[in-house]
This record gives C-alpha cells, structure tokens and sequence, in this order.
C-alpha cells in the first residue's frame, strides 16, 4: 500500500492541501476519543508540535482522497472493520505512493500485521488499547526518520502502449488511458513520451512538452523528487505528464541507468506511469522494457502490421512483467484492411479488444487535446476495457478488493 495520507471532506486544510506544493504534513483519522487522545498525547512528545487528529473511518478517509491531495503521512484506524484489509486496499488506491501510511487496529495476530507491512506497505501498525509511549516510539519514529525508509514497498504500476510500426494510433491509446486513469478512476497518473524528437502524447491531452525529459535522460545525476514535481506539466487534477521535443537537427545524448532512475522516481509519486513506448533497440526503449508491469501492443488491420506484431510477441518480456501482453487491434473495419477472423488466423492468438474505426471523432478529439474517451461511445468502452485487463482498474460495479479475492 501506497505510504500516505488523506483530507476530510470539508475539513480544516481541504482545500489548502489539495496543491501539491502545500499538502499537509500529518492527518490522522480515528474512531474513539481514547484513542484521539492518546495520539495527540505520544505524537505531541515525538513530534513537538500538536498533530492533526480528526474523528472518521478509514471510508470517509478513501472518499477524501477521491476529492482532493492526501498529506505526506496518514493515520487510519481499521478497528472494527469487517474487512480490514480490503478497506486498506481502497485507500491504497486512491493515495500517492509516497505517502506514509500508519496504521491503528483491533487485531493482534502476526500473520495480519505481515500482510498490511510487506503485502500493502503500511509503514508501522499498533493495536488498541494504545498508550502514549508506544505512539512515540513506533509511529514517532516512523515519521521523523528514524525507521529504514529507503524502499518503497509498493510503487506504481507501469504501463506500456507499443505500437507495432508507426500510424497504428497507440499514441491516441496510451493518451486516453492515461486520461481514464487519472480523470475517471481518479489514480494519479503520469503519461511519459520517450520519444524526445517527434513524441506526440502531450499534444493529445493538450500539454505543450518542455525541456525537463531530455535533460534527465542527458543528465540523471540531477533527478530527485523535487526535479521531478517541478519538471512534469499538469493535464488535469491527477494526470500529469513528462515530455520533450527537441530539435531534429540536435545530435541526442543518453546517460544509461538514466530511464531506470527516473522510473524508480515515479513510482513513489505515481500510482500508475503509462509509456507511449515506440518499438526499437536503443538503450532507452530497452531500459524501460525492463521496468514494466504490463504492456498493451497495439495495431492496425494490415499485413505488415500483422508481420511486426509476431515479431514483437517474439521479444523477451521483462522480469517485471505479469503475463503475455495485451493486444488491441485499432481502426477494426477499416476499409482494405483484414478481418478478424483473418488476424486471428495469422496470429494464432485472439485479440483481447477490438477498437472499431472511429475515424472523424477521433481526428477532431486529437485537433483539440480533449481525449475521444472523455465521449461516452466505443472508445471510452475499449479505454475502460484497456484500464481493466492492463490496469486491474475496474468499474465500481465489478470492482471488489484485490486482499478480498486472495485471502477471503
């Protein structure tokens, strides 16, 4: 689980700590007074300074994060929970990874603890009755620094949309599913183009691309966190996005290591990253290769597209990656081109989604930087399809905690 925090709906500082640059430093959030008054108390000593302790459960806590930032460390308590580890699960889906989550129960069992710590990277849990030494010694340690906070336990999931050659539409693919991501499942998103000289993926959710990707892929040794927040461009409230366009006439520099860093990087801030990756050998494409979770291969009715798609199935996947990729087949219908049932025959495999040929509305969706998915219609359903089978982000009505299905 993400190591972070939440803001009550309405609370004192909602609306200051949805801004990134000024997001609260501490929010707890319990259900009996005893309790509130015994953080106040340890937390007070270790931290010498009054704590922000609310009176709420951990579902008015994940309802706060879907409106506005979570703080850089959080408090819940899941004491009375019937399902408390599905409830964890709902919050670590709505934080950034970097927050600090602490957390505060009814359970004593060890097998329960490993699983909020190592399965969901809750940093530190207590259970009730609490007393005001154990708070300083435990949560307060893990708030000032004083426990190994070198790892993150759970980082982002990163995403790769590979077209098979160009003109396939996989930039207009990995644009509308950074944009469901971060618009409509509310995770927060960042949409990295490493082509650096003719990118298109912040022009389609209408970001104008700055010099912030070429410099740390030129020179990692600046990046840190704060180089990162400064250099990506907002596209929406949880959609951010990381590209450069340099000049064609400019000889490229790559530092390697440099991808894997700034991907390390990402994955404490981000829930998901999605990559428009191009298809190529160079020490990027390669690096970043390795770093994916997933990756979607997209591509067009055609016989060539046919041929290059065999090709790249042919690739070895990285050691992160879960299962074969997911294969889209865009411009469905498209006149000349193959059937299904021929691309299946040429395939030997069934394509996962089908996206029809959209044509006109995709066209004057890319003109004015506003995704073809923010449209209810056949795209926003292969997005939502997309985000389900490569995302593991489902709709509300299908959705049930990951923890539930595994442990029951």
């Amino acid at each position: 689980m993400p190591d972070g925090p939440p803001v009550i709906p309405g609370g004192p500082g909602a609306d200051d700590a949805s801004a990134r640059g000024d997001r609260a430093t501490l929010i707890g959030f319990v259900n009996d007074a005893a309790t509130e008054a015994t953080l106040r108390e340890g937390l007070s000593a270790a931290l010498q300074t009054a704590p922000d302790i609310r009176r709420a459960n951990i579902q008015q806590a994940v309802l706060a994060f879907q409106r506005g930032a979570a703080p850089s460390a959080l408090i819940v308590d899941v004491a009375g929970e019937e399902q408390p580890l599905a409830a964890l699960e709902d919050l670590a889906q709505v934080v950034e990874p970097n927050v600090t989550v602490l957390v505060v129960g009814d359970r004593q069992d060890m097998d329960f603890y490993r699983r909020i710590t190592r399965g969901l990277g809750v940093r530190e849990y207590l259970f009730k009755p609490l007393t005001a030494d154990m708070v300083a010694r435990h949560f307060g340690a893990a708030l000032t620094g004083r426990l190994d906070s070198t790892t993150v336990l759970r980082g982002g999931r990163v995403l790769a949309v590979m077209g098979t050659r160009a003109g396939v539409g996989a930039s207009t693919i990995a644009a509308n599913l950074a944009w469901y991501l971060g618009e409509h499942a509310k995770r927060h998103t960042v949409l990295v183009d490493p082509d650096l000289r003719t990118g298109t993926a912040a022009l389609l959710v209408g970001v104008q691309p700055t010099p912030a990707l070429r410099n740390a892929m030129e020179t990692p040794g600046r990046l840190d966190e704060l180089y990162v927040e400064r250099g990506v461009q907002s596209a929406g409230p949880r959609l951010d996005v990381l590209a450069s366009e340099s000049p064609l006439d400019e000889p490229m520099k790559y530092t390697p290591g440099a991808a894997k860093r700034l991907i390390d990087l990402l994955q404490r801030r981000y829930n998901f990253i999605v990559i428009d990756l191009p298809v190529g050998q160079r020490q990027i494409v390669r690096e970043l290769r390795e770093t994916l979770h997933q990756s979607i291969v997209v591509l067009d009715p055609t016989l060539p597209a046919i041929r290059d798609t065999l090709r790249l199935l042919a690739l070895p996947v990285g050691p992160l990656h879960v299962g074969r990729p997911l294969l889209v087949v865009n411009r469905v219908g498209a006149p000349g081109g193959l059937t299904v049932t021929q691309i299946e025959e040429a395939l030997q495999v069934v394509p996962e989604i089908l996206i029809p040929d959209l044509g006109r509305p995709v066209r004057e969706a890319e003109l004015s930087g506003k995704p073809a998915a923010s449209v209810r219609g056949p795209m926003q359903t292969a997005i939502t399809e997309i985000a389900r089978r490569g995302a593991g982000v489902q709709t509300k009505q299908a959705h049930r905690s990951l923890l539930t299905r595994i442990f029951g």
